[in-house]
């Protein structure tokens, strides 16, 4: 019996309508469009700033996009996985109302958590799903809403941050050599101090007193955080890269999770590759967590070609980070 893999099939996204640019976000706190792109490299990012919709609406979109532009039956998905740190609620999980939104009829669903490296994470946990046999189409989400936790009296994080949501349909095939080929992930349990959100969770519940505190909002010690992303995603690339015989010659792609323009850079220098080589939407959605990884597929998207060797990497909050290697599995165009 030929052994079974998972492969990318399709990406579908969506963003925002709403532009925050630097220069009206230079008009809500003290900051300027040189200082942000000196910085992190950042033009605009989108915002969802119609009242009531959260971040399964994104999701859903990205969902739908997906289902059209791949001729998919909804009836034809066992599962969809939403990775996100902005549920639309505690519960019930994001992707379930996803799932209800889009009319899956024989499908579970359920959300996965893991910060800026939840689409790659969730991604491997989907492809061990459909390796196992059990499982033929899986949809994997990254989807986040951004700006309900970003607070726009910081001029430290508020310039970072954006909206969005992308999605993979993940298939079986029993083709050779394509697909999810190897992935190296790591925890290491430092991160709390650094990058959290303080209250809303058991440890701190809603009170007056956490709202009148603002601890509702994100917070990022950022020069400890770059320092730690820098390395880790660097490290982990060159690993994956050691162990599957990768190269500037023979990878087509690193496709780095989205948080500052300077360590996109130093982990292409790196690995010795050329920004070409490195796909890039950081200048004009910012940092959308988990959904910047799947977005930048999604836009490159008419770039690959079968057999395309991709590198995917990301860092986030807790300290997790990782890498992933992937053999694209069609034409793009």
């Amino acid at each position: 019996m030929s052994k079974i893999n998972a492969i990318i099939t399709g990406v579908g996204g969506y963003v925002p309508d709403y532009v925050l640019n630097n220069d009206e976000l230079s008009r809500m706190v003290e900051t300027n469009d040189e200082w942000i792109m000196s910085r992190v490299g950042i033009k605009e990012r989108r915002i969802l700033n119609e009242e009531g919709l959260g971040t399964s609406y994104m999701a859903r979109k990205a969902a739908k996009q997906l289902l059209q532009k791949t001729g998919t039956d909804p009836d034809s998905i066992d599962a969809i996985i939403v990775a996100t740190s902005t549920a639309d609620y505690k519960f019930p999980s994001t992707a379930s109302i996803v799932l209800g939104k889009i009319g899956l009829k024989n499908a579970f669903a359920m959300d996965f958590s893991a910060a800026c490296c939840g689409f790659l994470y969730t991604l491997d946990v989907a492809a061990g799903m459909i390796q196992s046999g059990r499982y033929k189409k899986i949809i994997v989400i990254g989807a986040d809403k951004m700006s309900s936790i970003v607070d726009y009296q910081d001029r430290q994080t508020c310039p970072l941050f954006g909206d969005g949501a992308a999605a993979v349909l993940l298939e079986a095939t029993e083709e050779e050599n394509i697909g999810v080929m190897d992935n190296y992930f790591r925890t290491d349990g430092k991160g709390l101090p650094f990058l959290h959100l303080k209250a809303g969770g058991s440890v701190c519940p809603p009170s007056h007193f956490t709202v009148d505190h603002r601890l509702h909002y994100l917070y990022q010690e950022g020069r400890t955080v770059f320092r730690y992303a820098v390395t880790s995603m660097s490290d982990d690339c060159v690993l994956i890269a050691e162990r599957n015989g990768l190269n500037k010659d023979n990878i087509r792609f690193i496709v780095p999770h989205q948080a500052n323009i300077r360590i996109i850079e130093a982990v292409a220098k790196r690995l010795e590759l050329p920004m070409e080589k490195v796909m890039v939407n950081i200048e004009h959605f910012g940092n959308t967590s988990a959904a910047t990884i799947p977005l930048a597929l999604w836009e490159n998207e008419p770039l690959l070609k079968k057999g395309d060797n991709l590198i995917l990497t990301a860092f986030g909050a807790g300290f997790v980070h990782g890498a992933s290697y992937l053999k694209w599995a069609y034409d793009g165009k």
